[in-house]
């Protein structure tokens, strides 16, 4: 099988002569506006103008490759402390005491058993917000929620920030009963 492919593509009738031509002409045209004139190359406007479309276009793919795996990244996330709730939360912690808590600025209740309401005092138990509501979750689970999510998790009371250390010191010297209960 010598020839040129056009030779060989026209014996087997997959292009004609009239075609054959015109990708002859394209060609040449095509390498005459590369050379230009004196062998000089010249890029012509269409070119930078396709250029430039195509890093536009390329910089348009990773920003939106990025933003989806930013997405998939915070589902495996969403699901991942979904999983660490469902597989570590306390059921049958209902109870007769009520313990009070604050989630952001309100105040909430819990009836608990004394039982978990002493865990809770002695901050083994923490609680974090679930599916609209309140679970009850070991320290072993709060650690893993803490390397993935710690914003579902309920803050401790805590020291108080709002007080100053003058302050600090000067009701350091009343005695708070502890045998109060709200």
């Amino acid at each position: 099988m010598a020839g040129s492919l056009f030779d060989q593509l026209k014996r087997s009738g997959l292009v004609d002569d009239k075609k054959a031509k015109q990708i002859k002409k394209q060609k040449y045209q095509q390498a005459k506006q590369k050379k230009g004139k004196k062998g000089i190359a010249v890029v012509s406007e269409a070119a930078q103008l396709a250029e430039k479309a195509a890093q536009q276009k390329q910089e348009r793919d990773r920003q939106l490759n990025l933003e989806r795996q930013q997405s998939q990244e915070k589902k495996a996330k969403a699901a991942a402390v979904q999983q660490v709730l469902e597989a570590n939360r306390l059921k049958g912690y209902e109870g007769e005491v009520a313990y009070n808590f604050v989630d952001g600025s309100a105040v909430k209740t819990l009836n608990v058993s004394s039982k978990i309401h002493k865990q809770l005092v002695a901050e083994t138990l923490r609680i974090a917000r679930f599916k609209g509501g309140y679970v009850l979750l070991p320290l072993e689970a709060v650690e893993k929620l803490e390397q993935r999510d710690s914003e579902v998790l309920i803050s401790l009371s805590g020291e108080d920030t709002s007080v100053s250390e003058e302050d600090k010191d000067y009701y350091a010297q009343f005695e708070v009963p502890d045998d109060l209960v709200w």
